[in-house]
């Protein structure tokens, strides 16, 4: 009975272990299958080949290794203090017979061997379960590229950082840990033979057993000092003292240390061998029990003592070589060194004539901000409840021979199982997998321009998308995006949903063919297991010809593609003009924290980045490819190596999507801040932060917070033509003034070169907040806020952009007013300011009226593509004098309504208007 019920476990156990082979080898198997599918097969081989290489490499190892010596420990044990003698008499000679023990017998029978072999085997997988994980380590180590820069402390070349070090300091972890795990067994083997003779300290006898786990510790010790000796290289990348790097104690007190510890452990792992050859076990414990008491004293002690009597007594004399080092190393890993820096002369001289000469530069302004276009978007343009736009982008096209900037989003179809607004009946799997497969369509809109009731004037809007200016979108479904999370089935019997036209609905077919097909009933086991779903079998409208479309999110795609680079927070919808088709826009960068004496950007430790790829992804097909934006980034060429066919060279994307690259907002996020400590070069200034910039500050959302990057199309000082830049405004550390700005360019020849404009000392240049600050003490500004923010509605504040225009500063804020019963913020007001003034108007066209006396070129007051935000009446200053006093009296009565309705928003914005009219019969009166 025992013996059939042990035969039941083990095929048990045999079948458990068979599921799970089978399991791995489907999930393989389909991963081929989409890798193949999208034309990256060899990318998964190669990632496959080299994880398992690695994980068997260790494995394989370990397994050996715990093996013999768990053995060796077997075989070399003397007898436990259980052993006993029989005697025996025959012919009155008594004889005496060594009888073994249970244990003893257990010890030297089949079963201990096999258990002592499943026990390394179990030890083995533990070690190297998680290393296969590491194998872009040991590929980055086979095909490092050369930096061509060298450090100052070790004269090593940088890749022996980023890649040797990684590598070296991988295969000591796996040894130490291998070494450790064995030491540990093979001492608990020794303990538990040891029985009761090591309850009464009777283990003297056991001289193998001392021998075997001392020959052990010896490795230890002797593997530590290897490990020492890469410690020392990782002193470049610690931060112990002021800057990060090796510091003056890192040099005098910890790099000392570590290399007489290189030195301390060899002795003593020489020292344990003699002990052992001599048989004095004794000698180990206290050549251990020394070298332990020398690591703490040198590496703990010495280095505080150090530090503390000899270095701040006189720290910025000690400590000053490696702050210049800290600064010029700081700056090369974020790519700072060749930042130009200009001085922004400002002269306050900006007038009608020079804003007519940079015509494009205020007709590109941008007084929209994405939060409340993107609840306008959503109120106006998704049409039905599964639709959904993700998030607002923004780029630059040439529309109608004219470069502008607009805004776009994607009309993407939301997860039905988590879109709240669908009823339950709709959620059917047949709707979620089959019918509802795509988006469709995007929305476009100038930065600038407001249509009636402070809404957008679309450039591109509704379904099918209808486009007012010479850019089509001819195919605008969209199967991969943003909120794409789970697979569908195209080309099933069931049509797919396309869009909605009237009271009917379009449907259509996905043309595609790179899609898993699920062409044979056992595919669609396997797809059925690898999904969870197990109506994947018992579906009808699947047929040969269906295909499986999978890892529709576009961020899913590419960490799956290329799992080891860092990618960008916000990929952006593109239109290419070429084709008409949507392609997904997105960066990655190539990142470490291995770069000596620089800086981390975040708490995980990287130090060093680079944009080194531009990736574009078909929002109809899915296919991904990545071109290599920065050849002379050094990890890039390396994955090139390793990935031989995979990265393409920026030359060879479509002419039609090479014009929207833009430089990041994350990328120049990360630099600008660093630069705003590293722009002090000089080794005293930046050891007092005498001159710190950080992020200036504004009020969006009703709320303080950093301003963050913004694009802009402006004409850089000195420069002919306007171009497309990405640009933050500074400020001094614990003041509010403006001290500088910074801009990167991104057209043609200039992408990627950093600009840096400073204002002279002499100079007080309002900051943002004293600008926001001057907006609120605003009396007349201030009180239309106030009568706007009532029960009922509230004032959204867009952001504060900061606008050089020739030797001047403009800077403009848009305002917002949003009904409580409503989700579409309308765009009511635009504040400017420019030097000591500042005006709230209907428009900016108003604006730079009242600032400039600069007109729209038909002679009105509003810019072209412009209409007023109003109920039907228009003030024109060509008006005469009875019609202002009609128009006025109109204004009136429709405030008065308006306030015996409550509705005070529009109470507010009649009073503003009959304060216009107002304003045009003082203006008319005074005529002669």
């Amino acid at each position: 009975m025992q013996i059939e019920l042990s035969r039941r476990v083990v095929q048990l156990c045999i079948a458990i272990l068979a599921l799970i082979a089978l399991s791995m080898l489907g999930t393989y198997y389909v991963d081929w299958l989409w890798f193949e599918s999208i034309g990256y097969n060899s990318v998964f081989l190669t990632m496959l080949f080299s994880e398992w290489a690695v994980y068997l490499t260790v494995f394989a190892f370990s397994f050996l290794l715990i093996a013999y010596n768990l053995d060796y420990a077997r075989k070399n044990m003397p007898p436990s203090g259980d052993d006993s003698r029989a005697y025996e008499q025959e012919d009155d000679v008594i004889y005496l017979h060594p009888v073994a023990s249970p244990w003893t017998r257990f010890m030297e029978g089949p079963l201990m061997r096999w258990s002592l072999l499943g026990l390394a085997l179990v030890s083995a997988f533990l070690l190297s379960a998680s290393t296969g994980s590491e194998w872009l380590t040991v590929q980055q180590y086979l095909h490092k590229q050369p930096f061509g820069i060298t450090d100052s402390l070790f004269y090593q070349d940088l890749s022996f950082y980023f890649f040797d070090l990684k590598f070296y300091t991988l295969v000591y972890d796996i040894l130490m840990a291998i070494l450790v795990m064995t030491l540990t067994l093979v001492a608990g083997l020794h303990l538990l033979n040891a029985g009761r003779s090591l309850a009464v300290a009777s283990f003297v006898r056991h001289s193998s057993g001392k021998s075997h786990m001392s020959a052990l510790l010896a490795l230890i010790i002797l593997l530590k000092a290897w490990g020492y000796k890469l410690e020392t290289y990782g002193l470049l990348f610690d931060h112990n003292g002021i800057v990060f790097g090796a510091t003056y104690t890192d040099i005098s007190a910890r790099l000392v240390a570590f290399n007489i510890m290189i030195a301390v452990a060899v002795a003593t792992c020489l020292f344990i061998a003699l002990s052992i050859y001599k048989k004095r076990f004794t000698w180990v414990v206290y050549a251990f029990g020394a070298w332990l008491l020398l690591a703490l004293s040198l590496n703990s002690v010495y280095p505080f003592l150090m530090q503390k009597f000899v270095v701040q007594p006189n720290e910025f004399n000690m400590e000053k070589p490696y702050i210049m080092e800290a600064i010029k190393s700081t700056r090369v890993a974020y790519n700072l060194d060749g930042i130009e820096t200009r001085e922004f002369d400002i002269k306050y001289n900006l007038d009608a004539q020079k804003l007519e000469d940079n015509r494009l530069i205020v007709d590109n302004i941008r007084l929209w901000d994405w939060q409340p276009l993107k609840s306008t978007y959503k109120s106006l343009q998704e049409l039905r409840l599964y639709y959904v736009f993700n998030d607002i982008d923004i780029d630059r096209y040439l529309i109608d021979g004219k470069k502008r900037q607009v805004m776009l989003s994607a009309r993407e179809m939301e997860e039905m199982d988590r879109n709240a607004s669908l009823p339950a009946e709709a959620k059917t799997w047949v709707n979620q997998r089959l019918m509802y497969t795509h988006g469709y369509g995007v929305v476009m809109s100038p930065v600038t321009e407001v249509a009636q009731e402070g809404f957008p004037q679309f450039f591109i809007k509704d379904i099918p998308p209808q486009s007012s200016v010479d850019i089509e979108v001819k195919q605008p479904q969209i199967y991969f995006g943003e909120s794409t999370d789970s697979y569908v089935i195209v080309n099933g019997i069931q049509k797919e949903f396309d869009y909605p036209l009237g009271d009917t609905n379009m449907y259509t077919n996905y043309s595609g063919t790179n899609g898993l097909l699920v062409n044979s009933f056992a595919r669609r086991l396997l797809f059925a297991w690898e999904l969870a779903d197990y109506k994947l079998i018992l579906a009808t409208d699947i047929t040969n010809d269906s295909q499986i479309l999978m890892n529709r999110n576009i961020m899913d795609r590419v960490e799956k593609l290329a799992p080891y680079l860092s990618y960008d927070s916000d990929p952006y919808i593109v239109i290419n003009k070429d084709d008409g088709k949507l392609y997904w826009m997105l960066d990655a960068y190539t990142v470490s924290n291995h770069f000596p004496y620089s800086q981390p950007y975040r708490d995980s430790g990287e130090n060093y980045i680079r944009n080194s790829v531009k990736l574009t992804i078909d929002a109809y097909s899915g296919e991904v490819n990545f071109y290599i934006a920065d050849a002379a980034d050094p990890i890039i060429r390396t994955y090139e190596q390793i990935f031989p066919g995979m990265y393409k060279d920026i030359k060879d994307m479509p002419a039609g999507l090479k014009s929207h690259i833009r430089y990041p907002v994350d990328m120049f996020a990360i630099q600008s801040r660093i630069y705003g400590t590293f722009h002090m070069q000089d080794p005293w200034v930046f050891y007092n932060k005498e001159d710190s910039w950080i992020f200036a500050n504004e009020i969006a959302d009703n709320k303080e917070k950093n301003m963050e990057p913004y694009y802009i199309i402006m004409r850089l000082p000195g420069a002919l033509e306007p171009e497309y830049i990405l640009m933050l405004p500074y400020t001094p550390n614990g003041r509010p003034n403006m001290i500088a700005w910074m801009c990167v360019r991104m057209d043609n020849d200039e992408y990627g070169q950093i600009l840096v404009y400073t204002f002279p000392k002499k100079e007080t240049v309002y900051g943002p907040m004293q600008i926001e600050s001057r907006i609120n003490q605003n009396t007349e500004i201030s009180k239309q806020l106030t009568l706007w923010d009532q029960k009922g509605s509230s004032v959204y504040r867009g952001n504060l952009l900061v606008i050089p225009i020739g030797e001047s500063l403009l800077y403009i804020e848009p305002l917002y007013l949003q009904a409580a019963s409503s989700q579409m913020p309308e765009m009511k007001r635009v504040i400017a300011a420019y030097e000591d003034n500042i005006v709230m108007e209907e428009s900016l066209a108003k604006c730079l009226q009242r600032l400039f006396g600069y007109p729209a070129p038909d002679g009105s007051t509003v810019a072209p593509g412009v209409q007023e935000p109003d109920n039907g009446v228009v003030i024109d200053s060509g008006t005469d004098l009875m019609a202002l006093v009609e128009q006025a009296s109109q204004y009136y009565q429709a405030a008065d309504q308006a306030a015996r309705n409550g509705d005070w928003a529009a109470y507010g914005d009649n009073l503003d208007k009959l304060g216009k009219a107002l304003d045009d019969m003082k203006v008319q009166l005074n005529q002669p």
